[in-house]
């Protein structure tokens, strides 16, 4: 595993379940293309999975 992980919103989540809109907001994705830096953990990795459509991974 990586140190951290580079997690970039790229999909609008204006029309998914709303469990996975606060799945992305709680990852702190607030805006279309902004990127935050997270810890590598199986915790943000189980967030990235349910929202694997919305997110780009890049590992750093």
């Amino acid at each position: 595993m990586a140190d951290k992980l580079k997690i970039t919103l790229v999909k609008s989540p204006i029309g998914a379940v709303p469990k996975q809109k606060a799945t992305v907001e709680a990852l702190g994705l607030r805006k279309l293309n902004k990127t935050v830096e997270m810890p590598d953990n199986e915790a943000i990795r189980g967030m990235i999975w349910h929202v694997r459509h919305l997110v780009k991974v890049e590992e750093v």
